[in-house]
């Protein structure tokens, strides 16, 4: 079996299916954004790239790969930074593109419930959901180009897990392709059913090695009456952490985000992002992004925030901090936070490690962390940053001044190794939200329990015998 031999078993069910539009992509030329992801980390090799636009598609692509032994990468929007998406075969891989399967087939308001197919981009069904009236809270720097598909592969996690949990708290059910080319459709808006095994939940974080996921049905939530989001300066990751504690018990749990930024973070933003406009100048160690999604009304909730900022100020925990006061405020405020990935990339070379820790234990893993990285490589700049009432800190490094790009990547796996480590070490997490792909692999074999692996393998094996499903992944 070669490339060739794929491509004509692929030109022969389209052209059973009698499909009105081309459905796979053979040339280089075509296929180069399928093959490449954003950051320019890893480059793939493909037979082809297919385009499904229904599940009947995708469920005749599996039987195609059983026949002839191909192998099947699931892609969707393609932002994905572990390369779980990237296909690595020239001769036998296949990467399946859900773009085209993006519709969104049912909201319903009463039920609060959303049925979409999974290459919708996130930022869609969140528009739908407003239409209704109703909230989608996963919120990711990438939703206007990652597909729902994509983010409950990764249980991908956001700035709204704190209140609302991951993308696999928000998914009630879903549709899946299996290895043998049957359809799963568990697409129901229950909450509750205590029939047996809970099968989303093994498609949920499995980055498309079980089977191939093709739509979903989400948990929609009222909208807030209020919201208030406010930017503080703070001295130390404790104090941030203070503030947190003293912000949950003043609004009765009503923090929907609660984000840490390190000065070089804003410093970084301001240098390479134009549109982005600070809202404090860049002088603490340290701030916080905080949101208050309340029931309450808006001068009410804006009370809370402000009772809360005053303790900051009172406790020593906050030196400075304004309040956005309308909506485009509150945009410019998220803007920077979500700028932050890209400033770095403009910046030059960058190390990214997406880890979780117990929060109690966060501000001593910065510091931690920081002084091993630069007592290993002096003059490295930490870029830690993320979503601090959960635990999950991307401990990203930027190359030293003076430092060319490709000396830096060589030093990747020696200061990842320092990192992981230490989170081992404080019974923490190497991927919180981002996945393993094949950037963790390795380290994921080293990490995880021998149990959980081969449970892993087992249910690998048992879901997908003949290994069709993104194979390299995960464990292997």
């Amino acid at each position: 079996m070669n490339a060739h031999t794929l491509h004509a078993a692929l030109a022969q069910m389209c052209a059973e299916g009698a499909y009105a539009e081309r459905k796979f992509l053979a040339s280089a030329a075509e296929m180069a954004p399928y093959l490449r992801e954003w950051r320019d980390v890893w480059r793939g090799e493909a037979a082809a790239v297919a385009l499904p636009s229904c599940t009947a598609d995708v469920a005749g692509l599996v039987r195609l790969a059983r026949r002839h032994g191909a192998h099947l990468v699931p892609q969707g929007g393609n932002t994905g930074l572990v390369g779980g998406q990237i296909a690595f075969d020239r001769q036998r891989a296949i990467v399946v593109s859900l773009k085209r399967m993006n519709r969104i087939l049912r909201v319903d308001a009463a039920e609060n419930a959303l049925t979409c197919e999974a290459g919708c981009l996130l930022a869609d069904v969140q528009a739908a959901a407003e239409t209704a009236g109703r909230l989608f809270p996963l919120s990711l720097a990438s939703q206007g180009s990652c597909s729902i598909g994509g983010v409950l592969s990764t249980n991908a996690g956001g700035c709204g897990v704190l209140r609302y949990g991951s993308a696999g708290d928000l998914a009630l059910g879903l549709e899946a392709v299996l290895a043998d080319g049957s359809v799963w459709d568990g697409r129901r808006a229950l909450r509750k059913d205590n029939t047996g095994y809970d099968l989303k939940r093994l498609f949920i974080g499995a980055e498309g090695s079980l089977g191939i996921v093709t739509g979903a049905v989400l948990r929609l939530f009222a909208r807030p009456r209020s919201s208030v989001c406010a930017f503080a300066a703070t001295p130390t990751p404790e104090a941030g952490l203070s503030l947190l504690r003293a912000a949950e018990e003043a609004s009765g749990g009503e923090v929907s985000a609660f984000e840490l930024l390190p000065r070089i973070a804003l410093e970084l933003v301001a240098r390479h992002i134009p549109a982005a406009r600070l809202p404090l100048p860049p002088k603490a160690p340290w701030h916080v992004l905080v949101e208050i999604s309340s029931a309450r009304r808006q001068a009410e909730a804006a009370g809370v925030m402000e009772r809360i900022l005053q303790a900051g100020f009172d406790n020593g925990w906050v030196t400075d901090a304004v309040m956005a006061q309308n909506t485009a405020q509150e945009a410019e405020f998220w803007l920077v936070r979500e700028s932050v990935s890209e400033a770095q990339k403009r910046e030059g070379g960058s190390i990214k490690h997406d880890v979780a820790v117990p929060v109690s234990q966060v501000p001593a893993f910065l510091r931690r962390a920081a002084e091993a990285v630069q007592a290993a490589l002096p003059g490295a700049r930490v870029v830690a940053f993320g979503h601090v009432g959960d635990g999950n800190i991307h401990f990203n490094l930027s190359q030293p001044e003076g430092m060319g790009r490709q000396a830096f990547a060589r030093e990747a796996g020696r200061l990842q190794r320092i990192v992981y480590d230490l989170v081992g070490e404080m019974g923490g997490s190497i991927s919180a939200e981002h996945g393993i792909g094949v950037a963790k692999r390795e380290e994921n074999a080293r990490w995880k329990p021998p149990e959980e692996l081969e449970l892993m393998r087992k249910l690998k094996r048992a879901l997908d015998p003949d290994g069709i499903f993104n194979p390299g992944k995960l464990t292997g």
